[in-house]
């Protein structure tokens, strides 16, 4: 785990409780807790400064959220990112943005015309900062807009409901900074679209969207397994 993990600072009107299980659910979601290392009680609340208790309480809720499993004789860790768990936030996500570009394309106000201009340009800032939590942040706010432009309250819910395991695949995304173009070309014609209410093709490149990232998140899986599995054929070879 890195040194840099610790309590959030923004939320001292919240229990303590709250507080641990948002910084661990964060540091789950930006990767600084990594799929597969293990979340040992005692060194998160010494790295936190709380007693064991809260921790305890956080690590459950993550589980209920998929965040964390429970491995039998090695206690709780990160819950890896698989395809099938990749495939079914993706898939439910691909029919809603796509929903949400048709409508946006009807209802979107002039103001958030130009708020979703502005989310462009500032997205292609963000990638050249090189910081995957700046651009990240930049990503949410984009698609934030496009969301409450449907004016649909319980669409935006269900949305909202998928937000955080939507991160987690999005970070993993973005941290391939060969993708960032594909993105800000995807992003200008996403907008483009929907200012010129052509809802054929906003609902098109919003799946597109979702189809590229999904390729090259089963892409990072795929090699990753790949490597797990030559270092453990190279750990049998060597006994």
């Amino acid at each position: 785990m890195k040194d840099t993990l610790s309590l959030i600072d923004n939320e001292d009107y919240l229990p303590l409780r709250d507080v641990v299980f948002s910084t661990l659910r964060r540091a789950i979601l930006t990767g600084e807790l990594k799929p597969g290392e293990r979340l040992m009680e005692i060194h998160l609340a010494d790295k936190l400064g709380v007693s064991r208790t809260p921790i305890r309480e956080a690590i459950r809720k993550l589980e209920l959220e998929g965040l964390v499993t429970m491995i039998p004789r090695r206690g709780a860790e990160v819950a890896q990112i698989t395809e099938k768990s990749l495939k079914d936030v993706l898939e439910v996500r691909r029919a809603l943005d796509a929903l949400c570009a048709e409508l946006a394309c009807d209802r979107i106000t002039e103001e958030e015309k130009e708020e979703l201009k502005r989310a462009c340009d500032a997205f292609e800032e963000a990638t050249k900062t090189g910081d995957t939590k700046v651009i990240a942040q930049a990503d949410v706010a984009l698609h934030d807009i496009i969301i409450q432009a449907t004016d649909n309250a319980r669409l935006i819910q269900l949305i909202h409901n998928l937000s955080e395991q939507m991160y987690r695949y999005r970070f993993e995304y973005i941290k391939e900074t060969s993708e960032h173009a594909r993105l800000i070309d995807e992003h200008r014609i996403i907008y483009q679209s929907i200012i010129n209410r052509d809802k054929e093709t906003a609902a098109q490149m919003a799946r597109l969207h979702i189809d590229n990232q999904e390729a090259a998140i089963v892409k990072q899986i795929r090699l990753e397994n790949a490597g797990k599995e030559a270092e453990k054929y190279k750990k049998g070879r060597m006994r």
